[in-house]
């Protein structure tokens, strides 16, 4: 009889302590990133649905909150349901290796739509869906951040800061900017002149080191990866060839891979998404009057033209003018008091020109030129924005770049690693 309660007492003996033990690991796991996603997926280039893929096949590892449609012209939510859908049908196999990725469903309920045009002169206008959701999600309780991953525009994160400055002390930001700081300049110098305080990854080159690949070995390169890792394996597979031939650009991706290697709370150091430094100053020149082939500005900087014409009884941040620069054209605005601009960001050093077009004459072929230089941010100039000490961007060593792309090497480093740890998950999906 004794015998048999000493046994009976050392499995409840045993049952305690592996309870203690299943509760010590339970704290000790860590958190999973908190993450939102904005992007212009449908918009002007495809590679958004690329990073989509890529995304919903690592979704077990982030605590998802948000994905919110910012798009140039085209493009809506339904573009991502269109992924969700893809996802649902590969979700079961997915599942089987990875029981923590979250359901279809659930992404169906988080997905919002944010402002579709660009922001006036002055940066924002009025909430969105997508905007207000990043408020929304910005002031849950929770001991960790938000990483909002702007994939496109900035104009619903503007929104959101205007809205509700206070979501600062919540949010870190890893916004692709480049093209995207182009199409969003309003937005951003909004940013950038009323909440430099705010913690941001700028990557206006860094990016393009997950696709710049001429060092890669030969089956890493991008026209190769989709043969002999990818092929049609299941929906997402099948989709993904419709996307550049099947060919890798996916320029958004470094946003999410750097929350998945490293420490994300130190931009100083190397993970998949980069390696940045703190800049104190966000290159801007304003020219009065128009500019010419003799003005240089940095690379990415916030190039303002501003003109005197006849004061108008219209108001504020209207359009009344074009400016065509590089082939493509830009709303002027009205600005008051007889002045009115336009505000314009290269993506990439380049010897531009401009040329003005309005029913009002003095705004009326007025042509100039510029050159935009690289490093960026460049010398500190007086017009500079001032930004606080947690804004970061792409590092200025020369022999971190790839070709005129500042800071890529930091990212294209890691190719191997993380295109050899996607190729894994790849073999999930195979019949």
């Amino acid at each position: 009889m004794k015998s048999k309660r000493r046994s009976i007492s050392g499995l409840l003996a045993l049952l305690f302590f592996a309870s203690l033990l299943s509760c010590s690991q339970a704290q000790d796991k860590p958190l999973k990133p908190r993450v939102l996603i904005s992007s212009d997926i449908g918009g002007t280039d495809p590679d958004d649905f690329q990073s989509m893929i890529h995304l919903l096949m690592y979704a077990d590892k982030f605590q998802i909150e948000g994905l919110v449609s910012s798009p140039y012209g085209e493009g809506n939510t339904q573009n991502f349901q269109d992924m969700i859908d893809l996802y649902e049908k590969d979700y079961s196999q997915l599942l089987s290796h990875a029981p923590e990725l979250p359901t279809p469903q659930s992404l169906r309920k988080i997905t919002k739509q944010g402002q579709k045009d660009a922001a006036p002169f002055k940066g924002y206008t009025s909430p969105t869906e997508g905007s207000e959701w990043i408020i929304t999600c910005a002031k849950k309780e929770s001991k960790q951040p938000l990483w909002v991953l702007v994939w496109g525009g900035i104009e619903d994160l503007a929104q959101a800061l205007h809205d509700a400055p206070e979501i600062k002390e919540n949010i870190r930001v890893y916004w692709i900017g480049g093209p995207n700081k182009k199409w969003s300049i309003n937005a951003y110098s909004y940013i950038a002149e009323h909440h430099p305080d705010l913690w941001m990854i700028e990557a206006n080159a860094t990016y393009r080191g997950w696709f710049m690949d001429n060092d890669s070995p030969e089956d890493l390169k991008g026209e190769a990866f989709y043969e002999n890792y990818i092929q049609d394996r299941g929906a997402l597979g099948k989709d993904f060839i419709n996307y550049y031939e099947g060919n890798i650009k996916m320029g958004d991706t470094p946003s999410l891979v750097y929350l998945m290697n490293g420490d994300p709370n130190n931009p100083t150091g190397g993970c998949w998404g980069g390696s940045f430094e703190k800049i104190s100053n966000s290159s801007r020149n304003v020219f009065l009057g128009g500019s010419t082939a003799k003005d240089t500005v940095a690379a990415y900087a916030t190039i303002e033209w501003r003109f005197e014409g006849p004061e108008i009884a219209i108001s504020a941040d209207s359009v009344v003018f074009e400016m065509e620069v590089q082939n493509q054209t830009w709303p002027g605005y009205y600005i008051g008091n007889g002045i009115y601009g336009v505000k314009y960001s290269s993506k990439k050093p380049e010897k531009g020109s401009y040329k003005t077009s309005s029913t009002i004459p003095e705004l009326n072929g007025l042509e100039g030129a510029y050159i935009s230089t690289i490093p960026w941010p460049g010398k500190a100039r007086p017009d500079d924005y001032q930004l606080g000490p947690n804004w970061y961007s792409d590092r200025l060593d020369p022999a971190l770049f790839i070709d005129d792309q500042q800071g890529a090497k930091t990212v294209s480093k890691y190719r191997k690693e993380f295109l050899m740890d996607w190729a894994e998950r790849w073999k999930w999906l195979e019949k």
